[in-house]
């Protein structure tokens, strides 16, 4: 029996990643049970009560409704005794990844994060991520039972399929206590947000945008404007380069808007957008590795033997990234 762990969004629904660790979860073929935990998960579980689970099993209540590691790690514990599962999957959510290797040692299991993965082989199942930098890529099992597994985005297609009735099961739970209190949330504004996991366009820059162009002259103030420009645009998500990151730090001009959560490549950031566009980067290893699940990958660079050429872009534009953006922008604008 396996059971798949999932908790509801802000308003009561169930996320892409949830519904795409579900349908992998599924893929194995095993019979399988579903948890939910939020505020209000009634209609999180009727809208994937066709998707074949032998029951379904929720905790709800207003303690429930945001992240707090106490009331998390005390629900998943809950669930998981109620079931008694050999294999748990959730989504790769900072909610579960922060909770999951506690409740593994609570329960006696084994917690493995960052999945990319996850098929039956010789009638277990086995597990795919990547190690050292995501330079190597290993497929692996255990034997400890249960098995808590935190499976990213992308490894399979979101569940879709009809809602129905889930006549789920309410765990009881006494809320542990907790010094923790949510009071509200800060977001930037919607021009501000630069993240999008679900746009198309994965639009990334490098430290050639804050160096000497060939007229002699830094054009940070301009390349603010023409990246910026571009994401209002064509709604696409930034990323970065290290290099661009850690320009601060060498008391070099940098764009005020990027920061380490931009960075793809070197701290483990696997982006799966449809198409990736790269600017003034020399398609540096962990950057391009960053890049593997990209379908169609872009490049702009002036030299012609950057690390872009080398196999690594599908195409490759030999040209002024500052020239070319402002031509788009104009195009995109009209």
């Amino acid at each position: 029996m396996n059971l798949i762990l999932l908790h509801t969004e802000a308003d009561g629904t169930l996320s892409k990643l949830s519904l795409e660790t579900l349908a992998a979860t599924i893929a194995l073929g095993a019979p399988f049970s579903v948890g939910i935990v939020g505020e209000n998960t009634a209609s999180a579980a009727d809208s994937i009560a066709t998707c074949g689970a032998g029951k379904f099993l929720t905790i709800t209540g207003p303690e429930f409704g945001q992240a707090r590691y106490a009331t998390d790690a005390a629900a998943a514990e809950a669930l998981i005794r109620a079931v008694g599962p050999d294999l748990v999957t959730t989504p790769a959510t900072s909610r579960w990844n922060r909770v999951l290797p506690g409740v593994a040692h609570r329960i006696g299991g084994k917690v493995d994060s960052h999945v990319t993965g996850l098929v039956m082989a010789d009638g277990k199942p086995q597990a795919t991520r990547w190690f050292y930098r995501q330079r190597m890529e290993a497929v692996f099992s255990r034997s400890t039972r249960p098995w808590l597994l935190a499976l990213e985005g992308g490894i399979a297609a979101a569940w879709t399929g009809a809602a129905g009735t889930a006549n789920a099961e309410a765990v009881s739970l006494t809320v542990p206590v907790s010094r923790t209190s949510v009071i509200g949330f800060e977001a930037p504004a919607a021009d501000q947000q630069t993240i999008r996991p679900d746009a198309d366009l994965l639009f990334v820059t490098g430290a050639g945008w804050t160096k000497k162009q060939s007229d002699g002259l830094v054009k940070t103030a301009e390349a603010e404007t023409l990246i910026l420009d571009f994401l209002r645009l064509s709604r696409s998500s930034l990323g970065s380069t290290k290099s661009l990151v850690d320009l601060g730090g060498e008391g070099v001009a940098v764009l005020p808007f990027l920061s380490h959560m931009n960075q793809v490549g070197q701290t483990g950031s696997t982006p799966r957008h449809a198409k990736g566009l790269s600017t003034c980067c020399h398609g540096e290893e962990p950057h391009t590795v960053g890049w593997r699940f990209i379908g169609e990958r872009r490049a702009i660079s002036l030299d012609a033997n950057c690390g872009w050429s080398r196999g690594k872009a599908d195409i490759l534009y030999v040209a002024d990234a500052f020239a070319v953006m402002e031509k788009v922008n104009v195009l995109l604008g009209r």
